[in-house]
């Protein structure tokens, strides 16, 4: 079954006057597919799904799949916090071309591990050979998918690949012990990408990959073949810029730095909003020292 590695990118959705921006999200992902990302990933946290209509999802992930044309694999977000409304999620991306999925822990309900372990089953068991992305990430959902739990869904197989958003070190070293090569370990923390990789990750979901989409491939290339120098500058290089994209709620200052280098506009959804006056300007800053506007 098909797995999915190396620098993948957690797409901003943009918008323009309360509508998904449908030519400034294919500039965008020809920028992703140009600068090396591996893999696209739309109507994730990123991408601001959880204020976007069923309808509205289902529009981005037909306009990424058609983009993309099959130059890349396009794994689309589907979860939520409810097992049947993420089943029905997942049906319509698979319907609509995505290569998989990615689906993040149910949020806000807090469910057991063993609830946890039963939602992915039900998942797979509904959209039997179609690639599943876990997704970890506590600080967002209440619930952390624990190592221990992870090996049990090793005995799924439609789940490929895990996205590991804690940045723990010592979670990823556990992970590999408990999983071996059996799922893809990913990162989902950009200030980590390097020592990830060093721990048996192959690849990283990024969000700074979005502004800076060849500086992180390159990064994720170099760790990968061993590269440690070059690897470790790049990541020290990203610093900076890392630190200013979550600076304030992710996607918030993401799209900011997408409207400042000229990729489409500023507007974001309500409840988020535009980034603050003294952290735009710091930003503005980073990515003209990172030559990026």
């Amino acid at each position: 079954m098909m797995t999915f590695e190396g620098s993948m990118t957690a797409l901003a959705t943009p918008f323009r006057n309360g509508k998904l921006d449908e030519d400034a999200y294919r500039a965008l992902i020809e920028r992703q597919i140009a600068g090396g990302t591996s893999v696209l990933l739309p109507i994730g946290t990123t991408g601001e799904a959880v204020t976007m209509t069923a309808e509205e999802r289902s529009q981005a992930v037909r306009v990424a799949v058609a983009a993309a044309k099959g130059r890349v694999p396009v794994v689309a977000g589907a979860g939520s916090n409810s097992t049947a409304e993420t089943i029905e999620s997942v049906g319509r991306v698979r319907e609509l071309g995505a290569a998989g999925t990615l689906i993040v822990t149910p949020y806000y309900n807090k469910p057991t591990q063993y609830g946890l372990l039963q939602h992915y089953r039900a998942i797979a068991k509904a959209h039997p050979g179609f690639p599943i992305v876990a997704y970890n990430v506590p600080g967002r959902t209440g619930v952390d998918l624990l190592p221990e739990t992870v090996m049990w869904l090793c005995d799924i197989p439609e789940v490929v690949a895990l996205k590991e958003a804690t940045g723990s070190m010592a979670r990823a070293v556990d992970l590999v012990e408990k999983c071996g090569d059996r799922i893809t370990l990913l990162s989902g923390d950009d200030f980590t990408v390097l020592p990830f990789i060093a721990c048996g990750g192959k690849g990283v979901v990024s969000v700074s990959s979005n502004v800076a989409p060849r500086m992180m491939a390159d990064l994720v290339a170099a760790a990968r073949a061993g590269e440690l120098e070059k690897a470790r500058d790049l990541q020290v290089g990203m610093n900076a810029l890392h630190k200013l994209l979550f600076v304030e709620s992710n996607p918030i200052p993401v799209k900011w730095a997408l409207h400042l280098m000229g990729v489409f506009g500023p507007e974001i959804r309500l409840p988020l909003t535009p980034l603050s006056e003294p952290q735009a300007a710091k930003l503005k800053e980073e990515l003209t020292r990172l030559n990026l506007v």
